[in-house]
């Protein structure tokens, strides 16, 4: 296995420490899938009776790397790694001003994604700082684990309010209720409220947009009708105070009473993030 890659433009440099950035907060471990034409993050927790967040990321590497060199285990040239994201975080964090960072797997004490770091200097020699990020080599016996998530048919499909408004309303409602209702329909209405012995609280969005649903199974059904999903606050909380790359457009996509998908394409990255439904 080999993998070899170098980025020399600051600001596909910035762009990937963004990304960093985002998943860290996301996620404490996360599986780095390698191929030949894309980074994929990949988190999936399993943990309590009612299943867990699921996050799919993916990052087109040929618009952020000069060089890109992989060699996996068979045809297909894919290498999958277990990391923590607060490590490659770290790593980048030295990079602000860099010439070129080169990232390439290596054999440590234990595998490494060993980041050498080109900085500037008022000499004419330039200082290089590594950093050896472990990973854990995933064999390929359990890569099935990791596959790309199904998209599930779903009953609302729907564009956020802006993500800073979102959390200012969400941020409010953690101090009422440890869950919340999302709701919304195809004629652009979207609600989000709490619900408790003491209170109710419910803050309404109009004239939303939503994503083009002809030929879907959705696009026919009455337009007023509400798809809801009851979720935990903190995991909702966890995608919106996460986003370190502004993206323009979020779609939330609702599978009625079971699960709320979140899905945003910014530039070169691509985020499907999952939260099941909790029970009253």
């Amino acid at each position: 296995m080999r993998f070899r890659a170098k980025i020399v433009e600051i600001s596909c440099i910035q762009r990937l420490t963004h990304v960093f950035s985002t998943l860290s907060r996301m996620a404490k471990v996360c599986v780095l899938l390698l191929t030949p034409s894309k980074l994929c993050f990949i988190f999936a927790e399993t943990a309590g009776s009612c299943g867990g967040v699921s996050i799919w990321s993916e990052l087109t590497q040929e618009n952020i790397f000069d060089e890109y060199r992989i060699e996996g285990v068979d045809e297909s040239n894919n290498i999958f790694l277990e990391m923590v994201p607060e490590n490659l975080l770290r790593a980048m964090k030295s990079a602000t001003n860099a010439l070129s960072v080169k990232i390439k797997l290596t054999k440590k004490h234990t595998p490494c994604l060993t980041f050498e770091i080109n900085l500037p200097s008022q000499s004419s020699h330039s200082r290089i700082v590594i950093h050896d990020v472990p990973v854990g080599v995933i064999p390929q016996r359990n890569w099935e684990e990791y596959a790309e998530p199904q998209m599930p048919n779903f009953d609302v499909s729907i564009y956020m309010p802006q993500i800073k408004t979102v959390r200012n309303v969400v941020e409010r409602m953690k101090n009422l209720s440890n869950y919340m209702t999302i709701s919304a329909n195809l004629k652009g209405s979207m609600t989000l409220g709490v619900d408790t012995d003491i209170v109710t609280v419910e803050t309404h969005f109009k004239n939303l947009d939503n994503p083009n649903l002809e030929g879907d199974d959705s696009y026919n059904q009455d337009k007023k009708e509400l798809a809801q999903v009851r979720i935990e606050i903190k995991k909702i909380l966890t995608f919106l105070q996460s986003q370190q790359v502004s993206p323009d457009k979020v779609i939330c996509n609702f599978v009625d009473n079971q699960a709320l998908q979140f899905f945003f394409i910014h530039d070169d990255l691509s985020l499907q993030y999952l939260i099941p439904a909790v029970s009253r």
